[in-house]
């Protein structure tokens, strides 16, 4: 575990994911991520995950599915959540409400959010306090995996559960969903499967129809790869954000889907959610412009039509060196609300 003051020094020209900014996120300065010191969005317990959760504000992507853009995208939105926890606060009162608790034994305090990859430091903190206030829980993180080299190393030694999410397997359909390379990600996950296969929980991928649906063949013969028992969960999308208006899949796609992942050789594959609807006219003309931007692929440029539709500028998409990456209006539009 790194000492504190290696943590400030983290904070100071900050380099923990690969967007690499270099920026003093302790003196008010902004990366991709737009975030200065760890906030809490909120806590909670989970049953299910057998885990405290503590949802951490600000993300390195700027995707056009995500379900908590509020939370990855601050402080852009304009919510206000609890802020800066002090380490020992937030343990003290994990201490509380989990012996309150009344369900399934918590384990672990499992940080997600947004993307904690971003804050190595305070889940440091934290699990240094956990220790030294004798709670007993391990430490947990749900990540996209946009992580450096060095950082994800820290993060595989300090975790004892970790979830970790392939959003796409080319770089044109990962760049158009989320605004990043991929080639970060799948490095790190063949790192987490060499260097800590026991902390794997699961890795995961969201099923967008005609986008990331045509990525899960690809990403299963990879993980199968590295290796066949780690568990694979396909999540059915469900429309929001900027892709409010895009269709889910069907029941029989994402079984057909958990089928081809077994044939590509994966042991422990299951699926969740389905929300079918249908693809805007709007978007599909769109999507025709943006071929050739996407190196001729049809998935990345049907994704990257719903980034163009709320104005995003830079195709093929890269949130750092984006000229608008202060206020993404891509990312912080509601359709729903005609904005």
């Amino acid at each position: 575990m790194h000492a504190p003051e290696t943590c400030m020094e983290d904070l100071e020209s900050c380099r923990l994911c690969e967007w690499r900014c270099g920026v003093d996120r302790l003196r008010g300065e902004r990366g991709v991520c737009r975030v200065g010191r760890a906030e809490v969005a909120a806590t909670m317990c989970s049953g299910s995950l057998a885990s405290y959760i503590v949802t951490l504000l600000g993300c390195c992507y700027r995707c056009l599915h995500c379900n908590a853009y509020r939370i990855s995208q601050y402080p852009d939105p304009g919510w206000q959540y609890a802020g800066h926890v002090p380490a020992a606060v937030l343990v003290a009162e994990a201490r509380k409400r989990v012996a309150a608790y009344r369900g399934r034994r918590i384990r672990t305090i499992g940080f997600t959010g947004g993307d904690p990859i971003i804050h190595p430091p305070y889940i440091e903190e934290v699990a240094g306090e956990v220790k030294r206030q004798g709670l007993g829980l391990g430490i947990g993180i749900s990540t996209g995996g946009f992580a450096t080299e060095a950082a994800m190393e820290r993060i595989v030694d300090l975790c004892r559960v970790i979830t970790l999410e392939i959003k796409a397997w080319s770089d044109p359909v990962h760049r158009a969903l989320t605004g990043a390379p991929v080639g970060p990600v799948l490095r790190n996950a063949e790192y987490l499967v060499r260097e800590g296969r026991d902390r794997i929980r699961v890795f995961r991928t969201v099923v967008i129809p005609g986008m990331t649906d045509r990525e899960v063949a690809r990403i299963a013969a990879f993980i199968a790869s590295l290796d066949p028992g780690v568990p694979y969960r396909l999540i059915g999308f469900r429309p929001n954000n900027v892709l409010y208006y895009h269709p889910g899949p069907s029941r029989e796609e994402m079984e057909h889907l958990c089928a081809v992942c077994r044939e590509a050789g994966l042991e422990d594959v299951a699926w969740s959610g389905y929300y079918p609807e249908a693809v805007p006219d709007e978007v599909a003309a769109r999507a025709a412009g943006l071929t050739a931007a996407y190196g001729g692929e049809p998935a990345a440029a049907l994704t990257a039509a719903y980034a163009a539709a709320c104005g995003c500028p830079t195709h093929p998409r890269d949130c750092g060196a984006c000229p608008l990456r202060d206020h993404c209006p891509a990312t912080l539009r509601e359709p729903w609300r005609g904005r």
